[in-house]
């Protein structure tokens, strides 16, 4: 099982094909199984390294893990990569993934080649209405938790934000490994969230970034990519069908990957 010590704990990865890096950050209490489908497609462009994030399925969880943050999360990333001489590498985010994959690029930018962020969210300044839902998902998960256990959060989430019928729709061990991830969602989303930057940091970001978002999300998930794609210099918007849980080897995530490839 390919796995390194990274900040102390055990993070499982998993590589495919040849060529530029390109890495693959899961969103909240998630888990790099269920992009294996994603990752199948991607290894036709570049040599793809999926993770799962620390507290999450395949890697080790610290005790006690009751708050992480994102910035956590980005030094997990930076330091994954260049433990794996990965640098730099075009980062896929989801969720809070995109957010992570953002701070990667604002507080490491040598790691990262271009970026795509599949509805990632943004600093509560730039998107208020956002921010004040995930606050009241917070509380929703955390009655559920009380309520139904631990393992019955992964899937409120799911259907919060991807509809009813999205967690049937999982494989029986993507299921599985996200319910078990229910300390680690927790950690997450009741940690620091937000990471620190404003309009002016973002600009900072040079490198060429496609931003997705879902017609069919909640309203407030269009806030946040909105926000982050006009701050970003080379940010370019995307609206395609669908949820929140979108392909990340969707078309047009593919046709981004393979002008960044060809144009640098």
């Amino acid at each position: 099982m390919p796995e390194h010590v990274v900040q102390g704990v055990r993070i499982h990865y998993e590589e495919s094909g040849e060529g530029a890096p390109i890495v693959c950050v899961h969103g909240a209490g998630g888990t790099a199984l269920a992009w294996s489908d994603a990752v199948a497609r991607l290894a036709s462009l570049g040599r793809v390294i999926a993770y799962d994030r620390r507290g999450c399925s395949r890697s080790g969880r610290p005790q006690p893990y009751e708050r992480t943050s994102v910035a956590e999360h980005g030094d997990d990333a930076a330091a994954l990569i260049d433990l794996l001489d990965a640098a730099p590498a075009i980062v896929v985010g989801r969720s809070y993934g995109g957010t992570v994959a953002v701070d990667l690029a604002l507080r490491h930018p040598d790691r990262v080649r271009a970026l795509v962020l599949l509805e990632p969210d943004a600093p509560r300044a730039l998107a208020p209405a956002a921010a004040d839902w995930i606050d009241s998902l917070v509380e929703r998960l955390r009655r559920v938790a009380e309520r139904d256990g631990i393992e019955a959060v992964a899937e409120a989430l799911v259907a919060d934000v991807a509809g009813p019928d999205a967690w049937a729709s999982f494989p029986p061990e993507v299921a599985r490994a996200m319910a078990g991830n229910g300390p680690a969602l927790l950690a997450e989303l009741g940690g620091e969230w937000w990471f620190e930057a404003d309009v002016a940091a973002l600009a900072g970001i040079e490198q060429p970034a496609l931003v997705v978002t879902a017609g069919d999300s909640p309203p407030e998930f269009h806030q946040a990519p909105e926000a982050i794609a006009k701050a970003l210099p080379n940010g370019r918007l995307l609206s395609v069908a669908g949820g929140h849980l979108i392909d990340p080897a969707g078309p047009e995530v593919v046709a981004f990957v393979t002008e960044v490839l060809k144009d640098t």
